[in-house]
C-alpha cells in the first residue's frame, strides 16, 4: 500500500508526515510511529511502511528541521521534538503506539519513554547514537565530526546536482544505490538561492540536535516497556560496553542483530523489515 503525505500545522512549526493505511481501526495495537535519524527524512521507511501497512496504521513524520517540515532557527531540544510528536499523536487520536526511532531519534525515544511511558505499546530502537551523556570535552571535536559523518556530507554546497549525486554514491546510507536510495537522495536535495545544491536539512537543526545528544542522557532509570534493540553488524553499537546501558535500564529488552550498517533498513531492507515485523507480531500476540 502506498503512502499519502499530510501536514500538521503547529504553533511553532509545520510537521509534514507520511501515512499508510489510515483505514485500520480498532485498538492502539495497530498504531505504528516511525522516526528517522539525523539528516534523513520519513521516506526512509517506505519499504517498511509497505510491508506492514496491511495490519498497521503507520505514520512517519519528517522531523522538524528535516525534509518537508519547517526549519526554524531554533527549537530542536528533545523536549520540543517530543511535544511535536505528542501533538501529532493527539491529532490522530492516538493515545499510544508502537514507536520506532533510528539514531538520534532512538535516543529521543528512550527519553520520551522515561517521561511518558503511557504513550508506548512498545519501543524499537534502531542503532541509537550516544545513548548516554558525553563528556563536555567531546564538544571540541564537533567540527571534525561534522566533516566525517556520512549523514552530514550532503549538506553542501555543491556546484551542481551531479556533483552532489556523485558524493551520495560514496556514502554508507546509499550503498547499493537502489531505486529507493536514489529517490531518497533526490527528495532530500534542493537548489539554493545562489544556484548551488545542498541538503534540505538545516544547519541550526544539526547544531542544536548534536548539543542535545551530547548533553542529555538517554537512559537514567528503569523503563518497563517491551523494547527491541536492533543492532546492525556494522552499526555504531557493536561493543559489549555499549550494550550495557540498554541491558541495565530496559527491563523488557530483546536484542536482534541484523545485516548491514547504521542504515540497515536501506542497505539490507528485507532482513531489517522481517525483524521489525516479527517483533510487532509477538507484541500483538501478547496483547
Amino acid at each position: 500500500m502506498s503512502y499519502i503525505r499530510k501536514t500538521l500545522s503547529l504553533s511553532r512549526a509545520n510537521l509534514s508526515y507520511l501515512e499508510w493505511n489510515p483505514g485500520v481501526r480498532g485498538s492502539s495495537d495497530t498504531n505504528l510511529l516511525l522516526l528517522h535519524g539525523l539528516a534523513d527524512q520519513a521516506l526512509v521507511w517506505k519499504k517498511l511502511g509497505e510491508k506492514l501497512s496491511d495490519h498497521h496504521h503507520i505514520i512517519a513524520p519528517d522531523m522538524r528541521g528535516h525534509g518537508e517540515s519547517s526549519k526554524p532557527e531554533q527549537g530542536y531540544t528533545f523536549t520540543e521534538v517530543i511535544e511535536d510528536l505528542e501533538a501529532l499523536m493527539d491529532q490522530l487520536n492516538w493515545s499510544k503506539a508502537h514507536i520506532l526511532g533510528h539514531s538520534w531519534t532512538g535516543k529521543m525515544a528512550a527519553i520520551w519513554a522515561r517521561q511518558n511511558p503511557d504513550r508506548f505499546n512498545s519501543m524499537i530502537l534502531v542503532d541509537p547514537i550516544f545513548i548516554m551523556k558525553l563528556p563536555g570535552l567531546f564538544k571540541l571535536t564537533l567540527p571534525l565530526l561534522y566533516r566525517q559523518l556520512d549523514c552530514l556530507k550532503l549538506i553542501g554546497p555543491f556546484a551542481s546536482f551531479e556533483q552532489a549525486e556523485n558524493q551520495a554514491k560514496q556514502l554508507a546510507q546509499f550503498v547499493g544505490w537502489s531505486d529507493l536510495q536514489q529517490e531518497l537522495f533526490e527528495a532530500g536535495m534542493e537548489q539554493k538561492p545562489d544556484g548551488t545544491w545542498g541538503s534540505k536539512f538545516g544547519i541550526p537543526a544539526r547544531n542544536e540536535i548534536f548539543e542535545q545528544v551530547m548533553e542529555v542522557p538517554g537512559l537514567t532509570e528503569n523503563i518497563n516497556i517491551p523494547t527491541l534493540l536492533i543492532q546492525p553488524e556494522k552499526g555504531v553499537n557493536r561493543m559489549d560496553w555499549q550494550l550495557k546501558p540498554y541491558q541495565q535500564y530496559l527491563t523488557q529488552l530483546k536484542i536482534e542483530r541484523v545485516a548491514g550498517n547504521h542504515w540497515s533498513f536501506l542497505v539490507e531492507p528485507d532482513c531489517f523489515n522481517q525483524t521489525v515485523e516479527a517483533f510487532l507480531k509477538d507484541q500483538m500476540m501478547v496483547k
